[in-house]
């Protein structure tokens, strides 16, 4: 197949360009930007010098549509919304990387990003693509919302018992840590190495975009689960992500129970790794791969449930989990291109 890389020139996007050029199944990456059309990609990336030749195209809709079977849109929130009715047609199909599409309500996604919402048809049609979870959606989709990073960790440690109506209502405590990639490449004050290095940041307190995406999947799995409390912090490494979840649980639980739980759940799951007891998993375990490790441990004092969930932000935070999606829409097998051992240390 040949694919299409809209916002070639980010994080996300070159991601998605050293997965996708090593693929069995796609015959070419055509490259697409807003900003820097017309030169070779090996200008903005030298790490590809001798690797790539490819050159960077301009973002018209149309040209796009002809030049592929896939299109992959690692573009800033508040882009997709608009792009995204111009891209389709019945011979392509469209994985959106933003959080454009990912919110149902329109009025949410006003409230939580402040941006135009995408058309109310294009919402309705767009699947959820968290691809541990909804994959009989995703094999029949025509257009992927592909989770945010943050919710990406979040909501695979938190399913096996939310689906299985464990946890009291209005408990969940989310304290949620990311590497500074997550923020993408524009520059800013807040993200320079002075203001980073030796610092740790707490930011959007209460107004992170990612709060109503959790939300809505918790709520689509247990209705008695709606508001969470959920923190982000910024700190100084490149990247990963680390979700410590705190929660209630209905009733007493042994440990071993609830790890055979998670175990089972995520037993045909071959980029999820449930720790053994009393071994949790920090972020290098998962770094440059599309993995997410979890360690969990439940405290009978409190009747609390302690999850730690890692990902790598840029690969099953985005990248990465976009092209499983990719393997799942196709019937290919679902590894391909992603069986990466994690970049240690």
């Amino acid at each position: 197949m040949k694919v299409g890389i809209i916002g070639a020139t980010g994080y996300g996007g070159i991601e998605l360009y050293r997965i996708l050029s090593n693929h069995p199944n796609v015959t070419r990456c055509n490259l697409y930007t807003s900003s820097d059309e017309g030169k070779p990609y090996v200008s903005v990336y030298p790490h590809l010098h001798d690797l790539c030749s490819d050159q960077l195209h301009p973002l018209e809709p149309e040209r796009v549509k002809e030049e592929n079977e896939v299109i992959f849109l690692a573009t800033p929130s508040g882009v997709s919304a608009n792009l995204t009715p111009k891209l389709i047609d019945d011979r392509v199909k469209i994985i959106d990387l933003s959080g454009d599409l990912r919110l149902k309500e329109a009025g949410q996604y006003e409230k939580w990003y402040k941006k135009t919402p995408a058309a109310e048809n294009v919402l309705n049609d767009a699947v959820y693509g968290l691809s541990e979870i909804n994959r009989s959606k995703i094999k029949e989709a025509q257009i992927i919302a592909n989770p945010g990073c943050y919710p990406t960790a979040t909501l695979l440690g938190l399913a096996p018992i939310v689906q299985n109506q464990l946890v009291k209502p209005k408990t969940i405590i989310v304290d949620a840590k990311s590497g500074v990639s997550g923020a993408g490449r524009k520059p800013s004050i807040g993200t320079s190495f002075v203001e980073l290095q030796d610092n740790l940041k707490i930011y959007k307190v209460h107004e992170h975009q990612h709060i109503p995406e959790i939300e809505q999947q918790l709520h689509e799995w247990d209705k008695e689960v709606q508001e969470i409390t959920f923190s982000t912090h910024l700190i100084p490494m490149t990247r990963g992500i680390m979700a410590t979840i705190y929660v209630e649980l209905l009733e007493d639980w042994e440990n071993k129970r609830l790890l055979d739980l998670y175990k089972q759940f995520y037993k045909d799951k071959p980029f999820v790794r449930v720790r053994d007891e009393g071994v949790f998993p920090s972020t290098k375990d998962v770094y440059g791969s599309n993995y997410c490790d979890i360690g969990l441990k439940f405290d009978p004092r409190t009747n609390r449930l302690t999850i730690v969930s890692v990902i790598d932000n840029l690969m099953k935070g985005a990248a990465g989990q976009a092209v499983q999606n990719f393997n799942i829409m196709f019937g290919i097998e679902e590894t391909t291109a992603l069986r990466f051992i994690p970049v240690y240390p």
